[in-house]
């Protein structure tokens, strides 16, 4: 046997006990959500048309992309009339790769119609805690030697109100000098989640991409993103229904693509027909591999998956 076959077997072998909890993992999701009368649903992987977001490049697949996420086709099922579906689902990105990104990443995502984000992020923690209560986990984690307490009643702050907390500048300082994700980056992610899980929530409005406006502040967006030990772990909100506003949103990252000279895609149109139809929902999209990284005490991705492309 070569010195390569053996170093992959190693390779391979010593990542037994991440790849066995991970399926532990799947399962008690799978679990919860079959209680709950949720419907596990699976949506192609190669479509023709991504949404088109400005931060976000897909991966070529022939003339088509490999999907970015499967939210376009699950909520056309939404539309169809399936009111409570999740999915574990494969997605692409381009140029992402480092400890905690991979070009080729597990998702997690679903969606519950009549809810909004503020039920959303209920139900959010109620499933993390259920989850690590069936796999045997006591309500307290150590990641990177921090304490990370699950128990019920995660803290929630607004996006506003992190940026006064914890920026050297106000939110609305940094959208008009182009620095808001610099600044969430640097002074506000890894202060978020210390000690327990911590949904940010209330985003700007101009970055609401497809989640609703909020009707009490036009400011903002029904949008969160939960943060664990610093780390961005999901992101949710309360589905725009308003598809002459989506598409106007759309044209909007288009033009903002196109002056990144990144690729142009042809407009999702059996989406926006879609989403005429579409009930109120709320959607959620939790990374996978980054919640085992917590559950095996790893700052590496590599980790927590059976292959990188590195390996292959």
């Amino acid at each position: 046997m070569s010195i390569f076959h053996q170093d992959d077997h190693f390779y391979l072998a010593r990542k037994s006990q991440a790849l066995r909890l991970r399926a532990r993992f799947f399962q008690s999701i799978r679990s919860f959500f079959v209680k709950q009368d949720f419907l596990e649903v699976e949506t192609p992987i190669r479509i023709p048309s991504p949404a088109p977001e400005e931060h976000i490049e897909a991966i070529p697949s022939g003339n088509w992309f490999l999907q970015t996420s499967p939210e376009l086709c699950m909520k056309r099922l939404l539309s169809a009339g399936y009111p409570r579906i999740f999915q574990f689902s494969k997605c692409f990105r381009a140029d992402e790769r480092g400890d905690q990104h991979l070009p080729e990443f597990t998702m997690l995502e679903w969606y519950v119609a009549q809810f909004d984000y503020q039920q959303l992020m209920d139900q959010c923690e109620a499933m993390l805690i259920a989850v690590l209560k069936d796999m045997g986990y006591d309500q307290n984690i150590i990641w990177q030697n921090k304490k990370i307490n699950f128990a019920p009643g995660w803290e929630s702050i607004t996006v506003a109100d992190a940026f006064f907390r914890y920026a050297p500048m106000s939110c609305q300082e940094a959208l008009a000098k182009d620095q808001f994700d610099e600044i969430l980056v640097e002074h506000i992610e890894p202060r978020l989640g210390a000690d327990r899980p911590t949904f940010l929530y209330d985003y700007p409005a101009e970055l609401a991409a497809l989640a609703k406006i909020k009707k009490s502040d036009p400011t903002v967006a029904e949008r969160f993103e939960l943060y664990i030990a610093g780390m961005e772990l999901a992101n949710g909100f309360s589905e725009l229904t308003d598809a002459d506003e989506q598409r106007r949103r759309f044209e909007e990252a288009s033009e903002a693509r196109a002056a990144k000279h990144w690729t142009c895609y042809a407009m999702p149109e059996k989406f926006l027909h879609a989403l005429q139809t579409m009930p109120e929902a709320a959607g959620i999209a939790l990374g996978i591999d980054r919640m085992m990284m917590l559950l095996t005490n790893t700052a590496q991705i590599d980790d927590v998956v059976a292959f990188t492309p590195e390996t292959l």
